[in-house]
């Protein structure tokens, strides 16, 4: 320690949250992708004259894409580490953006779409570890929803985005132009420390204390902290085999993969990709469907925030009771009201306020705390593996829910299909209650080792 103690930080504080903010812009990157398609769909469909299947097609193809990014990033931020996993991230944000603004065919926007998906992938995966490494257990929570809360903005810039391009149609526009916010990230990264949890496990320890004494600022702090580390490493990753080995470590993958799942099946991502087909049921015409996208964005940017001021002092397990109890709530309004039929303005605001009231739901719960949890709950010597597991599950489901959402409003009919989605939220009160343990103010390693011997899932938090 004494060969780095001669320099100390005269902001560690400020050099913490730096460093968070800026890994949290990947945040940024992933939401401009996932926002840009809503608006753009309906302009690509009349281009191209394609079916509602092949715009599925589209739209969930960046999500196949993602999976295969997320699967190969469990491996990449073992061997090259997080920083250098998150360059390589930007590097294909800028590549697949400019593709897509040049797609002179559906299939060539679908390749284009694949590629933004590997960098969504990969920074999915990575971001979430990294900022769970960087953060102190008493701002993990807060800093991991930095993350959401990027991802939030971006999309809302994306909804504005292609509300102003919209009056031209120019769809080429509206998917190129997240190039230029790609090349400021890239250049950003470049500013970041390594993870001082990967220095260790690469055997790099001063480098490591190095990085810790910058963002904690105390020895003392940073001598207990890096002593956990090298308790944990004293067992090295073994990912799969651990999986086939230890049913502990089993169940922790378990869960990771049912929260997402969780996440992706409350209905979220269906706003998020057909907002102004879903506006256009409610009997606006295009452009109030734009604008009332933007207000889509607008709201769940907001009610991000929620989430980041209580979820180190209300705890995890509240804010997602609170959450699926408003998204029930809120779709299964929408989907009486589409039922009963929207004839007048009065009913056309009370849909909206309402699909905005489910909006909330998600951004103050399960939009940043699934993947709080799923980044808490891994055992170090398994994260890797566990993260992945749930990352690539995350984005399995996803285009699941992106290939299926416009067959169900052809098949089922618009109100069966919101109240499909509002039953699911019901469910899965019960799963948090059975399942989801209370992690507000518990290390990793008090987690890790609670989960190790044998504790019920439940019960590994706090």
């Amino acid at each position: 320690m004494s060969a780095i103690a001669a320099v100390l930080p005269a902001q560690p504080k400020a050099t913490a949250v730096f460093t968070c903010v800026l890994a949290a812009l990947a945040g940024l990157m992933f939401g401009l992708d996932i926002g840009v398609i809503s608006g753009a769909t309906q302009f690509i469909q009349q281009e191209f004259q394609i079916s509602d299947h092949m715009i599925e097609w589209i739209v969930s193809s960046m999500m196949f894409g993602a999976a295969v990014g997320a699967a190969a990033a469990a491996w990449m931020s073992a061997s090259l580490g997080r920083k250098r996993s998150l360059l390589l991230g930007a590097i294909l944000f800028v590549a697949g953006s400019l593709l897509c603004g040049v797609a002179w065919s559906p299939q060539s926007l679908i390749v284009a779409r694949i590629l933004l998906g590997l960098a969504i992938g990969i920074s999915a995966f990575t971001a979430p570890l990294y900022l769970a490494e960087v953060a102190s257990e008493k701002t993990r929570g807060a800093m991991i929803s930095l993350y959401q809360l990027m991802i939030t903005i971006g999309i809302l810039v994306a909804f504005l985005s292609d509300t102003a391009f919209s009056y031209s149609g120019n769809w080429r526009w509206m998917l190129g132009i997240i190039a230029v916010p790609g090349v400021f990230f890239l250049f950003g990264l470049l500013a970041l420390p390594d993870s001082p949890r990967w220095l260790m496990m690469r055997e790099r320890k001063t480098e490591a204390l190095g990085v810790l004494l910058k963002l904690r600022g105390d020895q003392q702090i940073v001598a207990r902290e890096a002593a956990d580390i090298e308790e944990q490493l004293q067992t090295p990753q073994r990912g799969w085999q651990l999986f086939l080995e230890n049913k502990n470590f089993r169940r922790s993958v378990g869960l990771g993969v049912m929260l997402q799942l969780v996440q992706q099946f409350t209905g979220m991502n269906v706003v998020m990709y057909y907002a102004p087909r879903i506006f256009q049921s409610m009997g606006y015409d295009t452009a109030a469907q734009m604008w009332f996208t933007a207000v889509v964005g607008l709201t769940n940017v907001l009610a991000t925030f929620i989430a980041i001021g209580l979820v180190d002092r209300w705890g995890r397990k509240p804010i997602l009771y609170t959450g699926f109890t408003v998204m029930a709530i809120g779709l299964g309004v929408v989907g009486t009201m589409m039922h009963l039929g929207i004839n007048s303005h009065a009913e056309q605001t009370l849909t909206v306020a309402m699909l905005l009231f489910f909006i909330v739901g998600f951004a103050m719960s399960a939009g940043p705390l699934i993947w709080t949890l799923c980044s808490e709950v891994q055992p170090l010597k398994g994260r890797d593996f566990g993260i992945g597991a749930s990352t690539v599950t995350n984005w399995i489901a996803n285009m699941i829910v992106g290939a299926t959402f416009l067959s169900l409003l052809n098949g089922i009919g618009h109100a069966a299909t919101f109240w499909l989605y509002a039953a699911l939220n019901l469910l899965f009160l019960i799963f948090t209650w059975a399942l989801v343990p209370e992690t507000k103010g518990v290390t990793l390693e008090q987690i890790e080792r609670k989960l190790m011997h044998g504790a019920r899932l439940r019960d590994i938090g706090r």
